[in-house]
């Protein structure tokens, strides 16, 4: 058999790529071995992003990561050939699953009517929020000051439209602690080579 013009050849290689990329981009070809890893990461974000949607539509007051964590949906091209972005899905993901529940427990407290203005938490509550967030807070050991002797919700002293957590002291004294200061100061000691990028990323400016 006679060889193949050169500029034939140069063009079905050409075409052979250009197909590559555009099965690629359907979603039809599998991605390699190496990348599996960080496929659950991704489908990670997509589920969060999706449930938050669905929340959102079915009940304005509903508890969400909304107004505290903001799920970003993955880019339309993600970048999974960088070894360095799969990474980062991957532990944005763990931040989320690890955080998720707290922030939910807290955004039900204030912005549910499970709490009225002035009620005292549930003991179990209550071991909670100060376990995972009082506990983490910059200024923990001044809030607490001579000891707790309650966790209650009520209207912020200067928003009175918006309500806080309290520490309710043994001596009488009263103290709000902002839940989200705890959440930012937890990741940033849990996580610490990821924390301000998923700080930046997922919290809304001026939180906290």
């Amino acid at each position: 058999m006679g060889s193949l013009n050169p500029m034939l050849l140069r063009g079905i290689s050409l075409l052979r790529v250009r197909l590559h990329h555009q099965r690629l981009g359907l979603g039809l070809v599998a991605a390699p071995s190496s990348r599996a890893w960080c496929t659950g990461a991704r489908e990670s974000i997509r589920a969060a992003a999706a449930a938050e949607e669905e929340s959102l539509s079915s009940s304005a007051d509903s508890p969400t990561l909304r107004g505290v964590l903001s799920v970003n949906e993955a880019p339309k091209y993600p970048r999974w050939d960088d070894p360095d972005y799969c990474k980062w899905k991957d532990k944005e993901g763990e931040i989320l699953r690890d955080v998720e529940p707290i922030v939910l427990l807290a955004k039900e407290i204030l912005h549910s009517d499970r709490y009225m203005d002035g009620e005292q938490l549930t003991p179990e509550d209550e071991k909670v929020v100060v376990e995972r967030l009082l506990a983490h807070h910059p200024h923990s050991q001044d809030k607490i000051g001579c000891g707790i002797d309650s966790i209650m919700v009520d209207r912020h002293p200067q928003f009175k439209h918006s309500r806080c957590l309290f520490v309710i002291r043994t001596d009488g004294v009263w103290i709000d602690f902002s839940y989200q200061k705890c959440l930012r100061a937890y990741i940033r000691d849990k996580y610490p080579s990821h924390a301000e990028r998923f700080i930046r990323e997922h919290f809304k400016r001026g939180s906290g």
